[in-house]
C-alpha cells in the first residue's frame, strides 16, 4: 500500500536477522530516517521506557498497529495516510523530527 502510494518501503526482514533485538530494529529505523511501521507490542514499552521524549530515540518516528488485526492493517493504514502526512509534515517543523502513531481496529491516536 505505501509503496502504491509512492513511499519509499525497506522491509526489515531483508535486510537484518529476523529475531534482531527491538533496541536495534529501532536504532536502524532512527538512523535511517524511516519511519517503522510495526504490529509488535513491545515498542510501545521501547517509546515508555527509553524513547519518546528522552535522549535516546528521539529522532525515531513509528507507526505502531495495536488490536488490529493483519488482514485490516493495509485498510487502516490506508484510511490513516492523510493525517499520518499532516503529522509527518508537523512533526518535520520541531528540532527532533519525529512522529508516533497507533492503529486500532476502531480508532487513530497520534502523539506529540
Amino acid at each position: 500500500m505505501l509503496e502504491a502510494n509512492g513511499y519509499a518501503v525497506i522491509r526489515l526482514r531483508e535486510k537484518t536477522a529476523p529475531d534482531s533485538p527491538d533496541n536495534l530494529v529501532a536504532a536502524v529505523a532512527e538512523a535511517n530516517d524511516a519511519v517503522l511501521v510495526t504490529s509488535d507490542g513491545d515498542f510501545k514499552s521501547i517509546a515508555a521506557r527509553t524513547g519518546i521524549g528522552q535522549r535516546r530515540y528521539r529522532r525515531l518516528s513509528l507507526i505502531r498497529f495495536e488490536q488490529c488485526r493483519e488482514s485490516q492493517m493495509a485498510r487502516r493504514l490506508e484510511s490513516a495516510l492523510s493525517l499520518i502526512e499532516h503529522e509527518w509534515k508537523v512533526g518535520s517543523g520541531a528540532r527532533d523530527r519525529r512522529m508516533f502513531v497507533v492503529i486500532k481496529t476502531e480508532s487513530i491516536r497520534t502523539h506529540r
